[in-house]
């Protein structure tokens, strides 16, 4: 377990892990519940460095039955999930709390949002610095390089720290455009 940084305590039998345990991951994800024979078997919950969790039913390593839930406590339903979809936009805080009064719109799920440094991003797990190709957490600790298409996606999508005007050309406006027609 040394070599690939992984840690486990907890039960054993025949020098594999049996019973109730934690198994941590290279990765700082966590496992804590019950094992058969080294592998997750019984009731279980995968902790991730993020804070959300996946709760489960396993059966030899593999989940029967779970849920998951995101850090801020959005449980996911593999049916009927109406969060976040092209017709609710709302963060999970608004659905909790409600929404906020006319000029008061939350721009994150936290509000007040966190104060982005000087040309930096919030890719909602820290902060990234396009110079540096570096995100860090919110507290200031690395968290890793990104790649080319992570550089991509959060330069097109993600809050920034300065204001940008934003011009819509009235042609490209989705009012203007002319309606299709169903011939």
């Amino acid at each position: 377990m040394d070599i690939i940084e992984s840690s486990s305590k907890g039960d054993t039998k025949n020098d594999r892990m049996d019973g109730k345990g934690e198994y941590t991951f290279p990765t700082e994800t966590k496992y804590v519940g019950e094992m058969k024979d080294g592998m997750f078997h019984g009731k279980g919950v995968l902790h991730f460095p993020n804070g959300s969790k996946y709760e489960a039913t396993w059966e030899n390593g593999k989940a029967k039955q779970g849920y998951f839930a995101f850090a801020d406590g959005l449980q996911y339903e593999e049916q009927n999930w109406d969060y976040c979809d092209g017709y609710d936009r709302c963060f999970y805080s608004e659905r909790c709390n409600g929404l906020r009064p006319a000029g008061e719109s939350q721009l994150t799920d936290l509000h007040p949002p966190r104060v982005i440094p000087e040309g930096c991003y919030d890719c909602a797990d820290g902060f990234y610095d396009p110079n540096t190709k570096v995100v860090t957490s919110y507290t200031g600790r690395f968290l890793r390089n990104a790649d080319d298409s992570e550089h991509e996606w959060i330069v097109r999508t993600c809050r920034k720290a300065w204001d940008e005007v934003v011009v819509v050309h009235p042609e490209n406006s989705f009012a203007t455009r002319p309606k299709e027609s169903s011939k």
